[in-house]
């Protein structure tokens, strides 16, 4: 998926905290966002998801405006994870549910993607009593398990240990390559934006 941001202005009250007049995110790259805090990046990815809808200019998909198929193709990790207070395995297979995958299928994929995000041993703990680290791979792997075309990250690894950053950052361009999706990713650490962004954007004032 394309996006192209024309003109965007974004207020809290009288302060402007975004002005970009032209930005065009690539279809299958992943795009880190950088910048110092209070530069916008966490602003303009939840405009991206559609959670922030006060805001002036366009911001269209594939050419398009926002609407509820559009909704349907993304998905957004959040750097602290909202997990449902059920089983980790019912957490990763609700977005199959929610787009009528059957049940079959829906097993066949939760399996792969948590094998793939080395968490199988979780699978029947409750979302809600996760470590941090193991709450992050869940997030993901939720995001992952219906092969977005526009994936979402605020700051996916913030906090965790140097391991999990490894099998996380695996499996996102894993993703990439697999599936040709679009990534965005909020990030403060340069290593990392450097070892799995094709383009960088800055932010800055």
């Amino acid at each position: 998926m394309e996006i192209s941001i024309h003109n965007l202005k974004k207020y809290y009250g009288e302060k402007l905290v975004l002005d970009i007049e032209e930005l065009k995110i690539k279809r299958g790259r992943i795009t880190g966002l950088i910048g110092p805090n209070g530069s916008g990046k966490s602003t303009l990815l939840n405009i991206i998801s559609g959670l922030d809808r006060e805001f002036l200019g366009t911001v269209k998909y594939d050419g398009k405006l926002l609407d509820k198929n559009i909704y349907k193709k993304m998905t957004l990790v959040f750097q602290k994870p909202y997990l449902f207070r059920r089983k980790v395995y019912e957490n990763i297979e609700y977005p199959l549910k929610v787009r009528g995958v059957n049940r079959d299928e829906r097993r066949e994929r939760v399996k792969n993607i948590m094998e793939r995000l080395e968490i199988e041993g979780l699978k029947d703990k409750k979302g809600h009593l996760l470590s941090g680290g193991e709450s992050q791979k869940v997030s993901l792997a939720r995001a992952l398990v219906f092969n977005p075309e526009l994936l979402l990250l605020d700051e996916p690894t913030s906090n965790i240990d140097p391991e999990s950053v490894k099998v996380m950052e695996r499996e996102i361009l894993r993703f990439n390559e697999e599936t040709n999706g679009t990534v965005i990713i909020v990030t403060h650490n340069m290593e990392q934006s450097e070892r799995l962004c094709h383009d960088i954007i800055h932010l800055e004032r």
